[in-house]
């Protein structure tokens, strides 16, 4: 274990989660880097703690919200500015991305007058009765195949009805603003980009030539993040995405993206210790004080494949780590490729944890998760 590691588990104990904010900000710049026409929107949902959106707020970036608790989380770095100021805010940088609204939740930011996006016309009619302020954006369902995770089964409207909702929106008296997609998240399947935008391009097209003002496309998230070295480039995907914009659409046409995974996973690392061991059917289980009901969520809800490292050296075999709760259930892997001289006491390493893990973390059978450590703030 290096020095720092090695100083933080003295001093706080494990499991420990520890966020890098430099690490955050370089993806963030390397985003726009590379999609320079992209007005960078973080999907808070991926990792809401507070202090990364701090550090997005300060380096420039506009937000993608679900919830009215998330939209304050971003909402509190803007209460000091004036009522122009905040109304500008919230209109160009924050965007309620979740297809369906509560009507609660409609209520409250009905006074915002935020940017929300919609797929079906009994939201319409739910926009329309509390919050008729909102601009709005149709979410297309658009194919994501070979996505680590699926999106097309629960949001979107299908093309045809895309332009019929469009035409309704209007009727209704309220505004839209354009387009959006979701590829599916972790997408490295690029031809889904592609296939997304060539379909978006004709809904646009055909909206304007109708009269609707349409002047945004959101392309969503998905931008892969390398977990492995198989995974293709991000700068690669840019690319395509940069010529394709080109193609397709006009200079007047603003692009949104929703990246939460590509800004967030990779700035963070997960020590845990090792509170039991057993050999069972010839096996090595390794027992550990976190586990998927904890930081390791990730592996139920995002299908995300964990990753292990010791920082003890030995003959290494095929092991199993396991979490600390006593549901059967709870097991993190049984393909750690680890050495089987591991003992109480030791440690562990997870990279590339930032994303999905923390984020939906619970207490189940009394566990606290990870406690929090922030460097380079």
């Amino acid at each position: 274990m290096n020095n720092e590691l090695q100083k933080f588990v003295e001093e706080h104990g494990t499991p420990l989660f520890i966020l890098d904010h430099h690490k955050i900000r370089d993806n963030y710049r390397t985003f726009k880097k590379h999609l320079s026409r992209v007005q960078c929107y973080y999907a808070v949902k991926a990792n809401s703690t507070q202090q990364i959106i701090e550090t997005l707020f300060n380096e420039g970036s506009s937000f993608d919200v679900a919830s009215y608790n998330e939209f304050m989380q971003v909402y509190q770095y803007i209460k000091h500015f004036d009522k122009k100021d905040k109304k500008h805010f919230v209109w160009d940088k924050i965007i309620f991305s979740n297809t369906i609204k509560d009507r609660a939740t409609l209520s409250k930011i009905k006074q915002y007058k935020p940017l929300m996006t919609y797929d079906n016309s009994d939201e319409l009619k739910k926009i329309k009765d509390y919050c008729e302020t909102a601009g709005l954006v149709v979410r297309l369902k658009v194919p994501d195949t070979g996505s680590q995770v699926e999106m097309s089964s629960k949001f979107g409207a299908e093309p045809a009805e895309a332009q019929h909702l469009i035409q309704q929106a209007f009727d209704m008296g309220l505004k839209v603003e354009g387009i959006s997609f979701h590829v599916g998240s972790q997408c490295t399947n690029f031809d889904n980009y592609t296939a997304a935008l060539a379909i978006t391009s004709e809904i646009l097209n055909d909206a304007r030539r109708k009269g609707f003002n349409l002047n945004l496309v959101d392309i969503g998230g998905g931008f892969p993040v390398p977990y492995d070295p198989q995974v293709p480039e991000f700068k690669v995907l840019a690319g395509l995405l940069n010529s394709e914009f080109q193609r397709l659409f006009p200079n007047d046409i603003e692009i949104l993206a929703e990246p939460g995974r590509f800004i967030v996973a990779t700035a963070a690392t997960l020590i845990s210790e090792i509170i039991g061991k057993a050999r069972r059917d010839g096996k090595v289980f390794y027992h550990i004080n976190d586990g998927v009901y904890h930081t390791f969520s990730g592996v139920v809800y995002d299908h995300w494949i964990p990753n292990f490292s010791a920082w003890k050296e030995g003959d290494k075999e095929i092991c199993a780590v396991v979490g600390p709760t006593c549901d059967s259930f709870d097991k993190i892997t049984l393909s750690a490729e680890l050495p089987a001289n591991l003992e109480v006491g030791d440690f562990l390493l997870t990279d590339n944890i930032g994303a999905y893990s923390t984020a939906s973390s619970t207490k189940f059978n009394g566990f606290d998760g990870a406690k929090i450590i922030h460097k380079n703030q």
